[in-house]
């Protein structure tokens, strides 16, 4: 009887990992577009003369530079100007990610060791009629270094892809601070910009409301532990039908109580501390201990958020002051650990 419920287990367990590999090679499959979409080579071709481009041309000649080609970009069909700048007309967004110093030096020495400059920056006109790079900072400042006097762009006339640009940073992805920093920025010059301007329409610029409030807090608390919060306020936070002139201050009120309740996490750390507890992963047992919603699993197609953020933080901040360090045990933080490193946060 042993041997048959032993077999009955290796089979089912069987069948799972075969399950399991269908899985796994699903998702790594890549399969092509049945229907062709984007334009034909002869549709691509445009003139300098043609006039959403015009303009662009001109200002890039009066600025020094020069105008060397145009074409429509093959997936949505709007116009691009291939130019060449002087590189002090070009300047990055507000809005964008610090630099750093360190990657800006070895992309210079790249370029120098390969003697080419081959990576375009995409550019558009900014504010007073300056022309911004949303995704190009470090290039620039590496052509800056260099000591280039020109360098190579795609102009588009499309002002507004400055705050979509966000979206396409996949292959290399920000991490969580710059990723919350660049978004609060963008946010913010988008408030100057329209006063009606509402939070919630501006979703796939934002990519998650979470990032505008963790880059309120990334402002006041440059080494603030985004990554242990970040699962919380993915589960109450979410977009404002409000303006952005009045999200922005209502965020600013949750950043702080954010900060406050990390200062309560912080003294509780301290304690652990001092009972011996040496990991690394203090900071995500303590926050996922006084999470309010850690155990909320959302259901499908349901976006209602399972506690409003204030209620949320209201909750927090009371489990934070009642919190035991005595309570912890070591076998708490394996299993802390072992989930922090499954979700990569």
């Amino acid at each position: 009887m042993a041997r048959t419920r032993t077999k009955s287990t290796r089979k089912k367990t069987t069948r799972k990992k075969a399950v399991r590999k269908r899985s796994t090679a699903s998702r790594k499959r890549l399969t092509p577009r049945k229907e062709k979409r984007g334009l034909a080579g002869v549709e691509v071709l445009l003139d300098l003369s043609t006039p959403e481009i015009r303009p662009l041309a001109e200002k890039v000649r009066e600025l020094g530079g020069a105008a060397i080609g145009c074409y429509r970009e093959p997936f949505s069909g709007r116009p691009l100007l291939v130019a060449s700048l002087p590189i002090e007309a070009v300047q990055p967004t507000p809005f964008q990610r610090d630099l750093s110093p360190a990657h800006t030096k070895r992309l210079a020495q790249k370029i120098e060791e390969s003697g080419s400059f081959l990576d375009p920056l995409i550019v558009v006109r900014g504010a007073d009629d300056q022309f911004w790079t949303p995704n190009g900072h470090h290039r620039l400042a590496a052509a800056r270094l260099l000591g280039l006097r020109q360098i190579t762009a795609l102009i588009s006339p499309d002002e507004d892809l400055a705050f979509r640009i966000l979206a396409l940073n996949t292959e290399k992805a920000h991490n969580l601070r710059d990723r919350g920093l660049e978004v609060i920025r963008m946010a913010r010059e988008l408030a100057v910009r329209s006063k009606r301007a509402r939070e919630v329409d501006y979703e796939a610029e934002f990519e998650s409301p979470s990032l505008l409030t963790l880059g309120i807090v990334f402002e006041q608390e440059r080494r603030f532990a985004g990554g242990a919060y970040h699962p919380f306020l993915r589960k109450v936070d979410r977009f404002s039908s409000s303006t952005l002139v009045k999200s922005l201050r209502e965020r600013k009120g949750w950043a702080s109580r954010l900060i406050a309740i990390d200062r309560e996490v912080a003294r509780i750390i301290d304690e652990l501390r001092k009972r011996g507890f040496r990991s690394p992963y203090l900071r995500n047992l303590v926050v996922a201990r006084i999470n309010p919603v850690r155990f909320h699993r959302a259901k499908k197609g349901v976006t209602k958020p399972p506690m409003a953020i204030g209620a949320a933080l209201t909750r927090m901040a009371a489990s934070a002051k009642r919190f035991s360090a005595a309570s912890v045990r070591e076998s708490d933080l394996a299993l802390v650990a072992a989930v922090a490193g499954d979700d990569g946060d």
